[in-house]
Order: C-alpha cells, then sequence, then structure tokens
C-alpha cells in the first residue's frame, strides 16, 4: 500500500529509486513489492523507460466502494434533482480524517472547476461540504480534527484561524447550513447541508457549487440554502426510517 500511495498524482510515472525515497524502503523491498504489484496487475512497466504508473485496475476499488455504499446509493435521485432544478454541481461529500472526498458528482454545462472530480480531496475546514459536517461534532471532536490539520490560507479570503472556524461552526449549527465565497478556489461559492444519521451525526453532506460569474447573493443564497438543507434532510430521514 506503501507503494500504491507513493503515486499520489504529482508525476504519471515513477522509477524504482523514486519509489524507494518515497517509501523509506531500499532497494531490495522496492523491487519485490513492485514486482509483486506488476504481477497482479496494478502497476504498469514502461518497456523503455522501465518506470512504474499506475494500472486501470485499481479502479475496481473506487467502484466497489461506490456500487456497494449505502449513502451513495440513497443520495443519487437526489443530487440528480437537484442539479437538474438548479443546473448547477452538486455533490455529496464524506468526511475521511481532516479532508472530505468527493463520492458523488453531478456535474451541469456550468461546472466551475472541471478538475474536481469523484475520488477529489479538500481540506475540511475551509469548504462547505466540511463545515456542514464537522458543525454535527461536539467540540472535543471538532478540537482534535483541527490540531491534526494543516491550516493554511489558501485565498485571502480563506478563514483559517481555530477561533474564527469554531466560531463559524457555532453559526452553522444555528443556521442549519454552511456557504463558504472563495475561501479555496477564487471564483467558487458554495452552499451545503450535512446529511445525518439516527443520532444526528454528520456523514457526509450534499452540496451546490456556482460560479461567482452566475451568483446573485440576494436572489441565490437563500434558495440554494433550502435546496441543501431539504435535500439533506430527505435523505437523513429515509435513513432514519430504514435503521428505526
Amino acid at each position: 500500500m506503501k507503494v500504491l500511495t507513493a503515486f499520489d498524482g504529482s508525476k504519471r510515472q515513477l522509477s524504482l529509486s523514486e519509489i524507494a525515497a518515497l517509501t523509506d524502503f531500499d532497494m531490495s523491498a522496492t523491487q519485490r513489492f513492485t514486482f509483486t504489484l506488476a504481477a497482479l496487475g496494478y502497476l504498469l512497466k514502461d518497456p523503455d523507460s522501465r518506470k512504474y504508473e499506475l494500472s486501470p485496475k485499481l479502479v475496481d476499488f473506487t467502484y466497489h466502494y461506490l456500487i456497494s455504499n449505502e449513502l451513495v446509493s440513497r443520495a443519487t435521485p437526489y443530487l440528480q434533482q437537484l442539479g437538474s432544478e438548479t443546473e448547477e454541481a452538486t455533490n455529496l461529500t464524506v468526511l475521511d480524517d481532516t479532508d472530505i472526498v468527493f463520492v458523488l458528482r453531478i456535474v451541469s454545462r456550468n461546472v466551475f472547476n472541471a478538475h474536481v472530480i469523484t475520488g477529489s480531496r479538500l481540506p475540511a475546514y475551509c469548504t462547505a461540504p466540511g463545515l456542514a459536517i464537522l458543525a454535527t461534532f461536539q467540540d472535543g471532536e471538532v478540537e482534535d480534527i483541527l490540531s491534526r490539520t494543516n491550516l493554511v490560507s489558501f485565498t485571502p479570503s480563506t478563514v483559517y484561524q481555530p477561533r474564527k472556524i469554531k466560531e463559524r461552526l457555532a453559526q452553522i449549527r444555528k443556521q442549519g447550513y454552511a456557504h463558504t465565497e472563495d475561501e479555496y478556489f477564487v471564483a467558487d461559492i458554495s452552499t451545503a447541508a450535512a446529511v445525518t444519521n439516527a443520532h444526528g451525526r454528520g456523514i457526509g453532506a450534499v452540496n451546490i457549487a456556482v460560479a461567482r460569474a452566475r451568483w446573485q447573493a440576494d436572489r441565490d443564497e437563500k434558495r440554494f440554502a433550502d435546496l441543501v438543507i431539504s435535500t439533506a434532510s430527505a435523505i437523513s430521514t429515509r435513513r432514519r426510517m430504514d435503521q428505526a
């Protein structure tokens, strides 16, 4: 797994020496592991450069996760309806440690960032879906997550100070949704609400992402907030009914 995670997307191909440096394995161990992974079909070796790259077979894991995930299956028709109604990109994300991961993404012709795809990972503290999920957690758990997060300013609008993040979460709890503007991507506006389990804990979030050029605050924030709250609530309610 350390060999596979060495391929982080920064380079398509890696040499044995690069893999060894990234994993802290010696060359003998690196050769054994890459040979085994290539034999299993998870790595491809370029016969000319003798470098390795990830195989499409790894996508099988993503497919198996998505096809067996109850939350993804339950949310799909709701996100499709939300995307159709708004003509904007709609997403389902889940929290993984200190990040959110996109597990379902319905894009539109007005999509702002085509580089965000299923599997993309963003920090929770400065994204609307992440904040919506964090707002459902106890203060101690929020403290722990923030303490393990590299809190940096991605843009001049990023809120990255722990005290201000906590104040923000308190406001999100009151209003029922999270809203960010220009905080990770400049000109990106996102509105999100948490999908909760039977105990009110966030297990995911629904959000609508809009390009600033298409945004009208007096028209859109209230409308989109109501839409994500009702969509997240519908998914959450059905889940609670199944668990009852």
